[in-house]
C-alpha cells in the first residue's frame, strides 16, 4: 500500500502544511484558499482573519493619518492592542478644546485637535490573532468587580510618546488617580499572562486633546502652558465639564473593539 506523504492529506493539518509552503513562495493565503476551495471547504473565520489583516496592512500608511508612524511595524498575524477608558466629548468640552488649540497654535501652528478622547490603561502592545479572544475573556474576568467612578481632569500638561516622534497637549487627572491605578493593576495582570509590557510606572493619567509631529515640548511648555491653564481655569462651567464619570472600559485590537461595562 502506498504511503501518503507527510502533510499531503486533505485534512486540516495537510492544508496548513500546504499553506505554509505556499506562503514561503510568496503566495497570498486568500488566493490559496480560493484556489483549493472546491476540494476543501475553508472555515469563514479563517478567511475573515486574512481579509482583516489585509485591510489592516492598507491602513498602515503614514500618509493617511498626518504623518503618524506606528511604534512597531505591522506584521501579518500581529494586532496592535490598547486598553483605555473612552470619553464622550460634549459640546462644552469641544468649545474648550477649540479655545486651547487656537491659543496653542500661536506657538505651534501644526497642532491638530484629537477626534476621539480617552484615558489610557495600557501601553499599545502586540497580540497574535489567536490570542485576541482569550485575552478579552481574561480582561473581562479581571475587570468584572469594578464600579463606575468619577475623575477630574483639569491640569494642562504636555507629553511626548516614548520615541519622541509626537507631542501632545492633555488634561491630567487630578482626582480619581487611585481608582485608575487599581484598574491598571488588573490590566497589568492580564498583560503578564501573555508576557506583554505592563503600563508605565507612576503614570500621569490624562486625556489628550491635541497633537503634533516631533518633540515640541520646548515650544509648548513654560509661558504657553501657563496661558493654557489660565484658559481652563477661567472657562465657564469647567468644573462641571471636566468631572468625568467612567462607565465602561474598552479595548481596541486591530480594527476590533471590545467593551467591558463597569457596575
Amino acid at each position: 500500500m502506498r504511503r501518503r506523504k507527510e502533510g499531503g492529506g486533505r485534512g486540516a493539518g495537510g492544508c496548513r502544511a500546504v499553506v505554509r509552503r505556499w506562503a514561503r513562495r510568496g503566495g497570498k493565503p486568500t488566493r490559496f484558499f480560493l484556489s483549493c476551495s472546491r476540494r476543501l471547504p475553508v472555515p469563514e473565520c479563517v478567511l475573515a482573519m486574512f481579509r482583516e489583516e489585509e485591510l489592516e496592512e492598507k491602513r498602515d500608511d503614514s500618509s493617511r493619518h498626518g504623518g503618524r508612524v506606528r511604534c512597531f511595524p505591522h506584521e501579518r498575524g500581529n494586532w496592535a492592542t490598547h486598553v483605555y477608558l473612552p470619553y464622550q466629548a460634549q459640546e462644552e468640552f469641544l468649545e474648550l478644546l477649540e479655545l486651547l488649540a487656537s491659543h496653542a497654535r500661536t506657538y505651534v501652528p501644526s497642532l491638530t485637535t484629537m477626534e476621539e478622547f480617552h484615558v489610557s490603561l495600557s501601553q499599545s502592545v502586540v497580540l497574535r490573532y489567536h490570542w485576541i479572544n482569550p485575552f478579552m475573556q481574561s480582561l473581562k474576568e479581571h475587570l468584572a468587580s469594578f464600579h463606575r467612578f468619577f475623575c477630574v481632569a483639569d491640569r494642562v500638561k504636555v507629553y511626548t510618546n516614548q520615541n519622541k516622534t509626537r507631542t501632545f497637549v492633555g488634561l491630567e487627572v487630578s482626582t480619581g488617580h487611585f481608582q485608575l491605578l487599581e484598574l491598571v493593576s488588573e490590566v497589568d495582570k492580564v498583560m503578564e499572562e501573555y508576557d506583554l509590557p505592563v503600563f508605565f510606572k507612576d503614570p500621569s493619567f490624562h486625556i489628550s486633546m491635541a497633537w503634533c509631529i516631533g518633540d515640541l515640548r520646548g515650544s509648548l511648555e513654560g509661558q504657553c502652558l501657563q496661558e493654557l491653564q489660565d484658559i481652563v481655569d477661567r472657562f465657564e462651567d469647567s468644573a462641571r465639564i471636566l468631572r468625568v464619570q467612567w462607565e465602561q472600559i474598552r479595548c481596541k485590537s486591530g480594527n476590533k473593539f471590545f467593551s467591558f461595562p463597569l457596575r
